[in-house]
């Protein structure tokens, strides 16, 4: 059973889970393809809100949060894209903190929690960053308690 935090997201309401979905989409490495991608999400699924691509020689692994992850899922399914699916946290950086990435990997540090990826969001809010770590539960909990505003997924559809 998933744990639910308090209500510590910026604009959550009620018991909201303080992490956000991420799509990991499979897409060979061919003219068009990742257009076809975009447009799927832009079209059916609202607004891409991060997008980041590890690339190889014949494919490549795209990371990509939108803002209505449901129908997102559904644009995926009908389009015939291979994907997975899982949550990450979405952290916004202090406005009037020197250093915020310094403060956010020694909090992370301070419990042990290793940060596997991290790529930015695009969204009109203050700076915020894409987080996947070994301990998504206790890495909330210690942000939350060091101050920090994370962001849920009723933050994305603004």
């Amino acid at each position: 059973m998933e744990e639910i935090l308090p209500p510590q997201t910026q604009e959550g309401a009620g018991f909201e889970r303080t992490t956000i979905r991420q799509f990991t989409i499979f897409l060979e490495n061919r003219v068009g393809r990742l257009t076809h991608l975009v447009r799927a999400f832009e079209e059916h699924a609202g607004t891409i809100v991060a997008l980041s691509i590890e690339e190889s020689a014949d494919t490549a692994l795209c990371r990509l949060i939108c803002s209505d992850p449901d129908a997102g899922r559904q644009a995926l399914q009908q389009e015939g894209f291979s994907f997975s699916e899982i949550d990450v946290l979405a952290v916004e950086l202090p406005k009037r903190s020197n250093q915020p990435l310094i403060k956010i990997c020694a909090a992370l540090l301070s419990a042990e929690i290793n940060i596997h990826y991290v790529y930015p969001l695009l969204t009109s809010r203050a700076p915020s960053l894409a987080l996947y770590v070994d301990d998504l539960t206790l890495a909330a909990q210690l942000l939350i308690r060091k101050g920090f505003t994370l962001l849920g997924e009723s933050d994305l559809k603004k």
